[in-house]
């Protein structure tokens, strides 16, 4: 089968985006079409058609005449990324709290089980999960939002997101016991459909998650 199939390009996209996000791939990186057509085994129709597709989200540099390059990082893109996720979540949280039936109520709940119990085993010691840890938390968020019955706003939240977590594992840190109460209690207003209450800790749980990695990155604080 040729590899420009929509099953190989899509699979070939979902690659070279997860090793931009997990740091497989690092920021600045020149992005060499013969190394990444023996590495993904695609051709470099696909190839080419990937990386314009992840340049047009900003997960790929293209200056002209110079290839493709991994985007790189900086306080002040993570500080845009951020209000950008608060904007685009907080919206999407009042339409969803408003919209959410008993199914979102339990769907939320189960995506705020599996991603708690995770969190305690981390509070344990055991950080060998955390890729599944990451894939929890961006679940339990979308969970909150998904009756928000926008596909373009979830789809650009999505994109936020994915942008958002790149930084924080560049750090490959957590905050602990705060981000598992800040969790839980986003979980509490949101079920109890409280809007306001829900969105401000949204809004805590971004910016003290940009706090931290900003720390870590050893980069000023905002």
């Amino acid at each position: 089968m040729a590899d420009t199939s929509p099953t190989v390009g899509m699979t070939t996209y979902q690659q070279i985006k997860h090793d931009i996000i997990f740091g497989v791939l690092k920021p600045g990186a020149k992005l060499k079409l013969d190394a990444l057509k023996e590495h993904y085994a695609a051709s470099l129709s696909t190839l080419r058609e990937t990386l314009n597709r992840l340049a047009s989200e900003g997960f790929v540099d293209a200056p002209a005449q110079r290839g493709f390059l991994v985007c790189p990082v900086s306080a002040g893109d993570l500080r845009e990324i951020s209000h950008l996720r608060i904007l685009l979540e907080c919206d999407a949280l009042d339409l969803s709290l408003e919209n959410g039936d008993a199914e979102w109520e339990g769907n939320l709940v189960a995506a705020h089980h599996k991603l708690h119990l995770l969190e305690v085993r981390m509070l344990d010691g055991d950080e060998t999960q955390k890729e599944t840890w990451k894939r929890y938390d961006w679940e339990f968020h979308l969970a909150m939002i998904r009756a928000c019955n926008s596909r373009n706003l979830l789809n650009l939240h999505a994109v936020i997101f994915d942008k958002y977590l790149r930084y924080q594992m560049l750090v490959l840190t957590n905050r602990g016991e705060d981000a598992v109460k800040e969790h839980r209690m986003m979980l509490d207003a949101a079920l109890a459909r409280d809007t306001a209450s829900v969105k401000n800790l949204l809004a805590v749980h971004v910016e003290k998650g940009l706090e931290h990695t900003l720390k870590a990155m050893d980069w000023e604080s905002p």
